[in-house]
């Protein structure tokens, strides 16, 4: 069977004209072509296409939002400023954010409503030594990056501060096991401890572009001291790797241990009246033993799947996570 090839020497100029013609019988393959192509078009071309797009539906409207992050030009703000104050999709933001005038944000900046708006609305305003940071609407982990990408500074107290508090949400994280990373480089090489969870790690990696060394140095001692004790525990020595189906459950179990022994490390002023007891934790980590124990007796009754957490959000690997 011969499979016919899609051709390839169509003129651009045709491929828009088609798409747009949306009784041209040809806008489906005209827009799949057009895609395909884009990236290696001239700019004047790319800026046709991007405005055709945007006058398309939504589909279509969110790749062009997204070809435009990288691909602005001023003539694009007022057709995108209808968009964003017609519909505000999240992905339209995005350029709003970055390319508009500050006046503009400043005065719609309460429409601007997903949890990451902020962080990167901050980004510009706070660059601006008068303007005054809303930590509550920032994580722990992003306002440390909002005060260095801005060229702020941070005294030692709430330095430390931030970090601890860091590491105990992460004992306490909805997630079903926290974003590992440098896992096996400790002195004990099987042993999780708060430097392996991925939040913790980044907020060092701001600390540091912070200046803030004799920071940093205090917890590496308080977590080399974490290392010892978990290593030295009756849970960990009690582990045998032979019990797990999956290394996924094998690193869940160190987590909750590393867990366990990271937040009664903690220093009391960082722990809140609502978290649970050191007993509570014990519990949980027994029960989510005896429920593995009961899968593994009826693996034909096991029907769940785990999947590699997404790291799609930031791509760490030594250098910035979230140039802006």
């Amino acid at each position: 069977m011969k499979f016919k090839k899609p051709k390839r020497n169509t003129p651009i100029v045709t491929l828009i004209r088609n798409y747009v013609n949306k009784k041209s019988g040809k806008v489906s393959v005209s827009r799949e072509e057009i895609k395909w192509r884009f990236d290696h078009l001239d700019w004047k071309d790319q800026k046709k296409i991007l405005i055709a797009f945007l006058d398309s539906g939504i589909s279509d409207r969110e790749w062009a939002y997204s070809k435009m992050l990288d691909n602005w030009d001023e003539s694009f703000l007022p057709k995108v400023k209808e968009l964003w104050e017609t519909y505000h999709e999240d992905k339209c933001s995005w350029s709003v954010i970055r390319y508009f005038p500050l006046e503009y944000i400043k005065e719609h900046i309460e429409e601007f409503t997903d949890e990451r708006d902020y962080f990167f609305i901050c980004l510009r305003l706070a660059k601006d030594k008068d303007y005054t940071i809303d930590r509550a609407k920032l994580s722990k982990r992003d306002y440390l990056a909002v005060l260095w990408h801005t060229g702020r500074t941070i005294s030692d107290d709430e330095a430390r501060n931030t970090l601890f508090g860091i590491i105990h949400d992460s004992c306490f994280a909805d997630t079903f096991m926290p974003r590992l990373e440098r896992v096996g480089e400790g002195r004990y090489n099987n042993v999780i401890t708060p430097a392996n969870f991925r939040e913790v790690n980044l907020a060092i990696y701001y600390l540091l572009k912070l200046e803030k060394d004799n920071v940093v140095q205090q917890f590496e001692r308080w977590n080399e001291q974490v290392e010892k004790t978990i290593n030295g525990s009756h849970e960990f020595k009690s582990i045998d790797r032979n019990d797990f189906f999956h290394d996924y459950e094998y690193d869940r179990r160190r987590v909750e241990i590393a867990n366990l022994y990271a937040y009664q490390a903690l220093d009391e002023k960082y722990k809140l009246p609502s978290d649970s007891t050191i007993e509570q934790m014990r519990l949980t980590m027994e029960q989510n033993i005896e429920w593995a124990r009961m899968q593994r007796e009826q693996p034909s009754q096991t029907h769940y799947q785990v999947s590699e957490p997404d790291l799609s959000e930031m791509d760490y690997n030594g250098e910035d996570p979230m140039p802006f």
